[in-house]
């Protein structure tokens, strides 16, 4: 049980990233920006924790906000023909700026935020994993069953012939980054209510490992969440390793990334035989 309760605290933000930049990647554009959403939503999520004292109150004007900021950039985008590789790069290093300084103006420190008496959410983190699963069961039957799926797909592929059969192919970029921004912020809400602490540019690369996990899945909706939890099984072993002393603890920190990159060497060789199935 103590097995399946870890893989569940590892799993949950990786779901609600790689969830993120799979919607992004459906629309067309790589999501770039996952990671500065993660370290920003983890950084919001415990002002607001310790503001209000409710998880959830938390976990929805994260949500509420970074989903506002992920449709305004892609408005930006959109509108003034910005490289969306840049802009998502950029996203990510102003994330960490904005964080260190709302961190020393709001708290005096722009370092760790230690847990606050009584905001300890570890507890809650199986309830996180149920609905990121339940997420990904909607993201499923929207994508693969309903008419804003198959529109969101052709944007995706063609934006030109998209255009051509009269969709508006900026509005569904733009919906796909909001809801990214989203499901990225609370990826990063995960991270801080597991320890109820914060911790700057906590995101640790889970953002880029969401990235491969889409590619690793060949960009299905369930094989990224396997993909997901392939990278939570490598998360999980290495923190039970490091009691081992095999290994310096910060290569064993450092295995999933290894495997990110070595799954999506491998998606890559495998992709050329598979179709991509749009």
């Amino acid at each position: 049980m103590t097995v399946i309760l870890g893989v569940a605290v590892s799993i949950t933000p990786l779901l609600f990233a790689s969830l993120g930049a799979l919607l992004t990647e459906f629309a067309g554009v790589l999501g770039i920006f996952i990671e500065g959403f993660i370290n920003l939503g983890a950084f919001l999520s415990y002002f607001f924790m310790v503001k209000t004292g409710s998880i959830l109150i938390a976990s929805c004007l994260t949500a509420l906000l970074c989903g506002g900021a992920g449709w305004v950039l892609a408005r930006f985008v959109a509108v003034s023909g910005a490289n969306p590789f840049i802009v998502g790069l950029a996203v990510n290093l102003a994330a960490d700026g904005l964080t260190s300084a709302l961190s020393h103006a709001w708290f005096g420190t722009r370092g760790a935020l230690r847990a606050t008496a009584g905001l300890g959410a570890a507890g809650s983190l199986p309830f996180f994993a149920c609905i990121a699963v339940g997420c990904f069961a909607v993201a499923w039957f929207v994508v693969y069953r309903t008419r804003i799926g198959l529109r969101l797909r052709v944007v995706g592929v063609s934006a030109g012939f998209a255009r051509e059969r009269g969709l508006d192919a900026p509005r569904f970029v733009e919906g796909a980054w909001a809801v990214a921004a989203v499901f990225a912020a609370l990826a990063g809400a995960c991270l801080t209510f597991r320890v109820g602490a914060y911790t700057p540019s906590g995101a640790g690369g889970r953002g880029w490992i969401a990235l491969a996990a889409v590619f690793l899945g060949f960009r299905r909706v369930w094989g990224t969440a396997l993909a997901a939890l392939a990278f939570a099984l490598a998360e999980r072993a290495g923190i039970m390793a490091q009691g081992l002393s095999v290994l310096p603890a910060t290569a064993l920190l450092g295995l999933p990334s290894l495997l990110a990159f070595l799954f999506y060497v491998l998606s890559c060789v495998l992709r050329k035989g598979h179709p991509s199935g749009v």
